[in-house]
């Protein structure tokens, strides 16, 4: 997508569906905002919520609370991040039965940043899960879990080349993957040149895109430098002079994020996952925009 396609929804598709990812909250305080979001965006009914999992037995902790009080007090499905970093398969697996025992039935499956962090080489635990995929097999033999993957439209920063990464997608999918969520991208035309790739490997399952508003431009830039995704000049110039002006900040955020979703909606896409940051307005706006509205409001009516 670049600004210059950008062309209204049309009316009379599929239903849209979305999901959102939120972090475990490491303060009282991100814990109040994490969970203002989650009752912010809960009525629009999304497929599911997910909590990211670091290799920090502390993180993994909070991410374990934070999707047993979803289960407990929420009507949402979570599902819980799992990583194969810092841990033996045996500890993994315990994860995995207690998630089970917690009422979750979905996990987003990952092999995780390497210990000394992105760019760094990754070395699998000794004992532990070596990558995705057999973290997956691990996953599916324990319980029948849905289970989604991470895809990369862009390829894993990691992966030798670009048919290499998409046969490692298509190894978890093998192992019983259920659905890849991508990693952000801002260029559509990208995510739709690697949607016909992965189907031409005869990967059939939902590659949902993932994405992402931009609530800081340098900090989203920075992250995409690290993770292999490239940032648009144009993308760039629509935030430039604005660094000390949150507000007209966000409302161009709204707008190019905006672009993006109805763009691919016109395209043919109708499946969605937002990296929330924890903040709830703008991915409310966008999704109100996809035409998303409160299901509690609709049943009251």
């Amino acid at each position: 997508m670049s600004p210059h396609t950008f062309r209204p929804s049309r009316q009379g598709h599929d239903p849209i569906k979305v999901s959102f990812e939120f972090f475990p909250p490491k303060t009282a305080e991100m814990e109040a905002t994490l969970w203002s979001s989650i009752e912010r965006l809960a009525p629009l009914g999304p497929q599911f919520v997910s909590g990211t999992y670091g290799a920090g037995g502390s993180t993994r902790e909070r991410t374990h609370s934070t999707v047993s009080r979803l289960v407990k007090e929420t009507h949402l499905k979570p599902a819980a991040h799992l990583t194969c970093v810092a841990a033996t398969r045996g500890e993994v697996n315990d994860v995995v039965r207690s998630y089970w025992d917690a009422g979750v039935r979905h996990i987003v499956a990952l092999r995780g940043d390497p210990i000394a962090g992105i760019g760094t080489v990754y070395e699998p635990h000794p004992g532990g899960y070596d990558q995705t995929c057999d973290l997956v097999a691990g996953i599916k033999a324990i319980g029948d879990f849905e289970v989604s993957v991470s895809a990369y439209p862009e390829k894993h920063p990691e992966a030798s080349s670009f048919d290499a990464d998409i046969d490692a997608l298509k190894a978890k999918v093998d192992a019983g993957a259920d659905r890849a969520i991508t990693q952000f991208f801002f260029d559509n035309d990208i995510y739709l040149r690697y949607l016909d790739k992965v189907r031409a490997k005869g990967i059939d399952i939902p590659i949902v895109p993932g994405i992402v508003p931009v609530q800081n431009f340098k900090q989203t830039a920075n992250f995409a430098a690290k993770t292999g995704a490239s940032v648009p000049s144009w993308l760039a110039a629509r935030f430039d002079g604005l660094d000390h002006d949150v507000e007209t900040r966000k409302l161009v955020a709204a707008a190019v994020a905006a672009e993006q979703v109805l763009d691919l909606v016109d395209r043919g896409v109708h499946e969605f996952h937002f990296y929330t940051m924890n903040r709830a307005d703008l991915v409310y706006a966008i999704c109100h925009l996809l035409g998303l509205r409160d299901q509690s409001q609709k049943a009251a009516a």
